[in-house]
């Protein structure tokens, strides 16, 4: 995938109260990414993810009222607990949607972690912003999984 001109990029840094190794296994974990992911409200019935490079995964969503909807993509990087990376659409997308390509990195910080998650390519504004409010309620929510946990 290449960026083209115009092309809108998201990038959101968090600080997670735990170590890379963990923070990395919430995200790489079928059973502990199913528990935390998506946003406010929202549930993953089934998921098939098996994070390897070149592997393809499935995630379902659903939200709290109206119909299930998936996500796919294929994992581009997997280092742990340092980097992953993955292409990421919508089945069925919204005529505004594109393949985005996730990149995320996990720095050791002592006694937590910071993530950097960078998201391109987005066509819209407003696509933009339903991701940087999906992350945001995500992350809550991992935090949440993290200090419980």
């Amino acid at each position: 995938m290449t960026a083209q001109s115009g092309e809108l990029t998201l990038e959101i840094k968090r600080v997670l109260p735990a170590a890379p190794s963990v923070v990395f296994r919430a995200f790489s974990v079928p059973d502990e990414l199913a528990k935390w992911w998506g946003p406010e409200g929202f549930a993953v019935p089934s998921l098939e993810f098996n994070p390897r490079v070149g592997d393809t995964y499935r995630i379902e969503m659903q939200p709290p009222e109206g119909d299930a909807f998936y996500l796919t993509g294929e994992f581009n990087e997997v280092d742990p607990p340092a980097q992953l990376a993955y292409t990421f659409v919508w089945e069925d997308p919204d005529p505004d949607d594109v393949e985005n390509l996730v990149e995320l990195s996990f720095r050791d910080r002592g006694k937590s972690t910071e993530v950097v998650i960078t998201q391109r390519f987005f066509k819209t504004e407003a696509r933009r912003e339903l991701h940087r409010n999906g992350w945001a309620d995500s992350f809550d929510k991992l935090e949440q999984f993290i200090l419980q946990a």
